[in-house]
């Protein structure tokens, strides 16, 4: 593995989502997410190459993941197969411009 990967072990995490409307905050749900990808260093290197802010880089981050991992569970699934080949070169691309640059890049993406 490589010295920087974010693949050296499972990251667990919980998402917490709450609606705030007339100044009033209200759960709206929650859940777990676990994963070998660090989310906080992904967001960290994509913030460091400039090209995107920290809000916009944390929105990319989870939606990315959590897109990716929805559609590796339902594989059979028509409305994901339609989109895959798009997912997968917009992911690759996504990759190329937030986590190479650094040297950084997940090891578990073909290199």
């Amino acid at each position: 593995m490589e010295k920087n990967c974010c693949c050296k072990r499972k990251h667990s995490y919980h998402f917490h989502v709450t609606e705030i409307k007339e100044d009033k905050i209200k759960d709206v749900f929650g859940f777990n997410f676990g994963g070998h990808h660090d989310l906080k260093k992904m967001v960290e290197m994509a913030v460091a190459t400039g090209n995107i802010t920290e809000k916009h880089a944390k929105e990319l981050v989870c939606g990315l993941r959590l897109l990716h991992h929805v559609m590796k569970k339902y594989p059979g699934n028509k409305i994901f197969q339609s989109v895959k080949p798009a997912f997968e070169d917009f992911k690759h691309a996504v990759n190329a411009e937030f986590f190479t640059p650094q040297g950084e890049g997940c090891c578990c993406e073909k290199k």
